[in-house]
């Protein structure tokens, strides 16, 4: 099943979308909302999913679906928990930074709680009032959860994944030292997200979906020129169960917390850091990686980040070269007060 919230109030307003993207029909008479689904998911699922058959067969009313018409599939979120699946990225983003990446990381993830008072659109403008801060995107797998209590195991919450979609978390590098060298985490270098416009149910992936993981190549996509496809299902260091039952330690996760894999990122085959895209490599999903490696090889990055005017598209396309979620495709612009 795949659902998608035009954009309509805060919360938008619940469709469900053909498995091609091409049609929709409304959940209204069902539920409004996605997040009223999940609340119920229980009750709510089974009709929707009976809603989506009769979508395929064309027996119900139905319109054409755009995706710049969508919101974010959750407008607003009650959390944004976003991890760090992929040790490779943070290694080499903190190598980029002069800082040292203690042992642990690799046995026990790093998780920041980010802001989901309000999403973007996948289709919106990502709009910020100064190309200095270091802008930059994360193209990251995302996962929506039911109910989670606390203390929940692995294998416990992969059975509470409800949806998985796709993320651009934006990132301001050259704010990001200076927060975190005060000991309390990301918050003014981590602006608003977007998410893909649809998302699905896992059983939609079929075997691409296994063991808490996507292995479908994320597509990057700078000013309309390829720039990264790893793969997200190689080199996760922690599975969304994992990711969960992490989160879920101390406390209870309601439904419809959104839980984030971190910027999905692809070693080379050699265990180096991977190759650019223009190299015949696997590239990157977000620009700071690049810089790195350039670093790394170069003595200094040469790749700027993200200037007013720039674009960014991330998408996933299944074995058959159909998009899976359909593109968040955004544009860096000025803000204006």
């Amino acid at each position: 099943m795949k659902l998608a919230s035009l954009k309509h109030g805060r919360d938008g307003r619940l469709v469900v979308v053909s498995r091609d993207l091409t049609r929709a029909t409304d959940a209204f008479p069902i539920v409004a909302t996605l997040q009223g689904a999940l609340d119920d998911w229980a009750h709510y699922a089974p009709r929707l999913e009976a809603l989506a058959e009769q979508l395929e067969h064309g027996s119900v009313p139905s319109f054409r679906f755009h995706e710049h018409d969508c919101a974010s599939p959750l407008p607003r979120a009650y959390q944004w928990a976003d991890g760090s699946a992929y040790v490779n990225h943070v290694a080499l983003v903190r190598q980029a930074r002069g800082a040292e990446m203690p042992q642990s990381f690799w046995t026990d993830p790093l998780m920041y709680q980010g802001g989901s008072d309000s999403f973007l659109g996948p289709r919106d403008p990502i709009t910020l009032p100064d190309e200095a801060h270091g802008i930059d995107f994360e193209g990251e797998i995302a996962v929506v959860t039911d109910d989670v209590p606390m203390g929940v195991t692995p294998d416990e919450a992969r059975g509470l994944i409800r949806l998985v979609m796709l993320t651009n978390d934006v990132s301001l590098r050259n704010l990001i030292p200076g927060e975190l060298g005060k000991g309390f985490g990301f918050f003014q270098s981590k602006p608003a997200s977007a998410f893909s416009p649809v998302a699905v149910t896992p059983d939609e992936l079929g075997d691409a979906w296994a063991g808490g993981k996507l292995s479908r190549p994320l597509l990057a996509f700078l000013n309309g020129q390829p720039f990264g496809k790893p793969n997200a299902g190689t080199d996760m260091t922690f599975d969304f169960g994992t990711l969960i039952a992490h989160a879920a330690r101390t406390r209870t996760l309601a439904a419809g917390t959104i839980v984030g894999s971190g910027t999905v990122s692809n070693r080379d085959a050699d265990g180096g850091p991977g190759l650019p895209i223009t190299e015949d490599g696997l590239g990157y999903v977000c620009i700071a990686e690049q810089r790195t490696v350039e670093t790394i090889r170069e003595g200094q990055p040469k790749t700027p980040f993200m200037m007013f005017g720039d674009t960014i598209r991330l998408e996933m396309k299944d074995a058959k070269g159909h998009s899976i979620f359909g593109a968040i495709d955004q544009i860096v612009r000025k803000h204006h007060p």
